[in-house]
């Protein structure tokens, strides 16, 4: 069983999924501890999965590629790398590699060390951390949102959006399997999960930059999100996040 998977949900990434292959593979052939890096792609029409495909794997470190049914968004792509990941630890990121690899000991050791289950970088916690900004108006729509947020979950965290979290493995199986949202609103649902079912969590900041080519619309896709949030109280009272 290896010590750490890696996830990574990818749709139509192939002028960025090699970098992103390059430096999570130079990362991990550095470490003490097996694992594997579990590329999903979500139907791109382009070729990501040729490009993740011809990295192979090293001696360390295995690479899995898995093909969603079509196009179904990143919420469900991180819920089918995260319950097919083998390892002890389980940890997704995007595509872009917003925040470096460099981060990963951050979210994984207090795991390792027993002291936490869920760990999840935050860009709000230090903002000093941040090397290059997103704009002006996706800065203050996303702390309008995590006020919106908070309303419709309690949840009190200064930043659940960031796409870099890592769950012990009996953790992410039991969280990943009742998460219902497909979209960019999964973020807040699978930590309001692992908060009901009293994992312990911790939000811990990391280095993040803005990487140019978000095939979002930043207008649109932080509506969509909150409306998707919306669902998660509404989910809690019907029941579907009881085990």
């Amino acid at each position: 069983m290896p010590h750490l998977s890696i996830v990574i949900p990818a749709y139509n990434e192939e002028n960025r999924i090699g970098r992103t292959l390059t430096e999570t593979f130079d990362y991990l052939d550095r470490q003490n501890y097996a694992s594997e890096i579990i590329v999903v792609n979500d139907g791109s029409t382009d070729h990501t999965a040729e490009t993740a495909h011809n990295f192979g794997s090293r001696t360390k470190v295995r690479l899995r590629l898995i093909e969603n049914p079509g196009n179904r968004g990143k919420g469900y792509s991180v819920r089918n790398g995260m319950l097919q990941a083998a390892g002890e630890i389980v940890l997704f990121f995007d595509a872009d590699l917003a925040t470096p690899t460099s981060e990963i000991v951050k979210v994984i050791e207090p795991i390792a060390r027993d002291c936490y289950d869920v760990v999840f970088g935050s860009r709000a916690i230090d903002r000093s951390l941040i090397g290059t900004h997103q704009s002006f108006f996706r800065e203050n729509i996303g702390r309008v949102g995590n006020l919106i947020q908070f309303a419709f979950t309690g949840l009190r965290f200064k930043d659940t959006q960031c796409g870099f979290k890592a769950f012990r493995k009996e953790a992410a199986q039991s969280v990943f399997k009742l998460q219902r949202i497909d979209g960019f609103g999964f973020d807040p649902e699978i930590l309001f999960i692992a908060k009901k079912q009293g994992w312990r969590l911790l939000e811990t900041p990391v280095r993040w930059n803005h990487i140019e080519g978000s095939k979002l619309n930043p207008v649109m896709a932080p509506v969509k999100a909150l409306m998707e949030v919306s669902t998660i109280r509404w989910n809690n009272l019907v029941g579907k996040y009881d085990e």
